[in-house]
């Protein structure tokens, strides 16, 4: 693992850490977003509407309309209480508070006229007592509101049992309550709170309350008392987690089981408002009586009365975005019972989501670190779908809300930064790399380094190389007569213009030695024909001083020419980063470089300016070659046959070469047998030479005196006949 994937493993943990932490704390966004995950579910697929013996007598405008505005006379509430008792109801909820006497009770009215007698307002009729008279030995379910303000606390028409340990300080809890008129308390039947959504700032209701606590009692909800009224049921029982305190799992109401969460709530599953579940209040208060469509409404179903006129703002948003009235949403609550389809968020659902999110981000970290951000990507998207396609299956087959949303976000977070890391590690290291090789590396070989995997390896690797010297001739009597800072103005001139040549034929420049270049080919990278591109860098290198020579860019005057010589070899060599690990070059060493140097510094003395050794000529096909003997080289133990670089392919097809090489055969021949005639053959073949523009006239002037470079001895007779047959 390199120091770099490692910060990128760290990294990355640590991000996979923080969003861990932040899903387990549940901040209120990712609450929200998790919500709203299950309200588009239900969307998708809310409950069918069936019909249930559950009905909502909607005190509607046009209720108000005939018997006028809100709040009624409570007298009349009475006989909407005795038509419904008539009609069979088995259950009549008020989602209506009676906290206050009936300021349009007739007996309210006339006390505040002064100068009444007392013994008159005794007879007057009071509302209150008439509707606390109507209720006596009906299923009415009277509802109440929470208060910040006083200590009140309604009655309890029913009793509480628990499995295991008391459960008292799981639900919600509630400070004090709106107070009723005490015969009506007394009289109803039941007593449930209304509160949808009690400390929920949220408009959108998605649980219900079914029970409230002030830590030493339960109170129902309205629609769970109006349930248990309806079955004649005398207790709740509230089972709990068997090895958790507190935490309410179901409660059980007559013959019906409903799961909660961990504090009694319900998980709203709703229909579409149907106005199948509607009956206005008109319709029952009707002068000449119900017709039978609505008696057949209400007999034996569970009676809300509310209201729906926008005037009297209790309108409620359901999951689907529905906004209804607020007493549809305990109608709902029965139906949802009735109909058994509940939704549950099981209480190890958190604990999953926690742990797909460190499970899915570390795994992308590693994938991404590791292997390819593109595969991390792959098995991300992979990841998302499985997660939301289970998340679905679980909520359309089974009821079960899993959060989908969580992993899938924490998991794109974490993809989204590890590959952000390293990408930006990468580009920091091909910024090093162009940094570190774009003076040496031609264009096209650092475009693959930077976009090859693994092309460049670090440290030491044995690879055939193809090495070059190059070196200025007489550079000792140049530098007498120049000005220090006019011999580095010539070396400039000189090294640039040659070295362009390495790059520009996918060669790598190692390093200015003085008034030297060493470059080498197929490192770091693999280069085809490497030793052909070799050679052409120093046939162009050739042609390039020629042109400097001519022009006199160097101000010698052109009587005064700069010479240089050329020697390039084939081999195995050690290449890689050598040097201190602050600061190192990337250079070769080994056999090879050195058999280059020691090629180069003998063209001095077989006056040519380009050599090649055999192993390199081997590789030349087609090339302009000429046989310059078998030197022996400084730390050599056996001669090195070296070749004349004349010209390339073009001058290899010409019938000047051909009719030089024939001559300079039979010079070889001679000079091997000490032939007499050597010296006449090599004026010939200087003659041949003139036509070829490789400068080989001081090339035959001296070859006679290095006869003894072309004898034939025994370890070499079989490599020199190769190259000579």
């Amino acid at each position: 693992m390199t120091r770099a994937q490692q910060l990128g493993v760290v990294i990355g943990l640590l991000i996979v850490a923080a969003l861990t932490v932040i899903r387990a704390s549940d901040p209120p966004q990712l609450k929200l977003a998790r919500e709203a995950t299950f309200d588009q579910y239900q969307r998708w697929a809310p409950r069918a509407f069936e019909q249930m013996p559950v009905r909502v007598v909607d005190i509607d405008e046009t209720s108000l309309r005939q018997f006028g505005q809100w709040p009624w006379p409570r007298n009349r509430m009475a006989t909407l209480v005795d038509r419904l008792s008539e009609m069979g109801a088995s259950a009549i909820a008020f989602d209506i508070l009676f906290a206050e006497p009936d300021r349009l009770s007739p007996r309210n009215v006339v006390r505040d006229v002064s100068g009444v007698d007392p013994a008159l307002l005794r007879k007057l009729p009071d509302n209150d007592e008439l509707l606390a008279q109507s209720i006596v030995g009906k299923p009415v379910v009277l509802g109440f509101g929470l208060s910040n303000e006083g200590s009140y606390r309604p009655q309890v028409k029913a009793g509480f049992a628990f499995t295991g340990e008391n459960l008292v300080d799981a639900p919600p809890h509630m400070k004090a309550a709106t107070p009723f008129q005490p015969q009506l308390e007394a009289n109803a039947a039941g007593i449930g709170h209304i509160s949808l959504n009690p400390g929920n700032s949220s408009s959108v209701v998605r649980t219900v309350p079914l029970l409230l606590s002030d830590g030493g009692q339960l109170y129902p909800n309205l629609a769970l008392e109006a349930l248990r009224v309806a079955q004649g049921a005398s207790t709740y029982l509230l089972i709990g987690a068997a090895d958790a305190p507190n935490i309410v799992t179901s409660i059980k109401v007559g013959d019906f089981v409903v799961p909660t969460t961990a504090a009694g709530e319900l998980w709203l599953y709703v229909s579409r408002d149907n106005a199948k579940r509607y009956v206005s209040a008109r319709d029952i208060l009707a002068a000449g009586g119900a017709t039978a469509d609505v008696r057949a409404a209400i007999e034996g179903s569970i009676v809300f009365v509310g209201t729906s006129a926008a005037g009297l703002q209790d309108i409620r948003t359901t999951a689907l975005g529905e906004n209804v009235p607020g007493v549809s949403v305990h109608a709902q609550t029965v139906e949802q019972i009735l109909s058994g389809q509940f939704l549950s968020r099981p209480d190890w659902a958190n604990g999953l989501e926690i742990l797909s999110i460190a499970a899915l981000g570390s795994l992308l970290v590693a994938l991404t670190i590791f292997v390819s951000p593109a595969i991390a990507l792959v098995a991300g998207l992979l990841a998302t779908a499985c997660a939301l396609v289970a998340s679905w299956l679980a909520f359309s087959f089974a009821g079960l809300l899993f959060d989908p949303l969580a992993p899938v976000a924490a998991g794109t977070i974490t993809h989204f930064a590890t590959t952000s890391f390293r990408f930006l590690v990468t580009d920091r290291e091909r910024r090093e790399i162009r940094r570190a090789f774009g003076q040496y590396l031609s264009p096209s070989l650092l475009y693959r380094v930077e976009h090859t995997r693994n092309a460049l390896r670090l440290g030491g690797d044995d690879r055939e190389l193809t090495v070059m010297f190059v070196d200025v001739r007489n550079f000792t009597e140049i530098s007498e007569r120049l000005a220090p800072t006019a011999v580095v103005g010539f070396l400039n001139t000189l090294l640039d213009a040659l070295s362009r040549h390495v790059t520009e034929n996918e060669g790598t420049l190692d390093k200015f030695i003085g008034d030297s270049i060493m470059a080498f080919w197929n490192a770091p990278l693999d280069v085809n024909d490497h030793c052909g591109k070799a050679v052409r860098a120093a046939l162009a290198m050739r042609e390039t001083l020629a042109k400097l020579n001519a022009s006199d860019a160097f101000g010698f005057g052109t009587e005064h020419k700069v010479g240089i010589g050329i020697g390039i070899h084939t081999g195995i060599a050690c290449v890689g980063n050598m040097g201190a690990e602050a600061r190192f070059n990337y250079s070769a060493v080994g056999d090879a470089v050195n058999v280059a140097s020691r090629i180069e510094s003998a063209c001095k003395m077989v006056s040519f300016d380009i050599l090649v050794s055999e192993t390199t000529a081997q590789a030349l096909a087609g090339y302009a070659l000429l046989n310059a003997g078998a030197l022996v080289l400084r730390g050599k133990s056996d001669r090195t046959n070296v070749y004349a670089v004349v010209g390339d392919e073009q001058v290899a097809a010409s019938q000047e070469f051909a009719d030089l090489t024939l001559v300079h055969e039979r010079l070889v021949q001679a000079l091997r047998s000490r032939s007499a005639g050597s010296r006449r053959i090599a004026i010939a073949a200087k003659v041949k030479a003139v036509r070829l523009p490789a400068g080989l006239q001081e090339f035959y002037d001296r070859i006679s005196r290095r006869s003894d470079q072309f004898l034939i001895e025994p370890s070499d007779k079989n490599k020199l006949r190769q190259v000579t047959d």
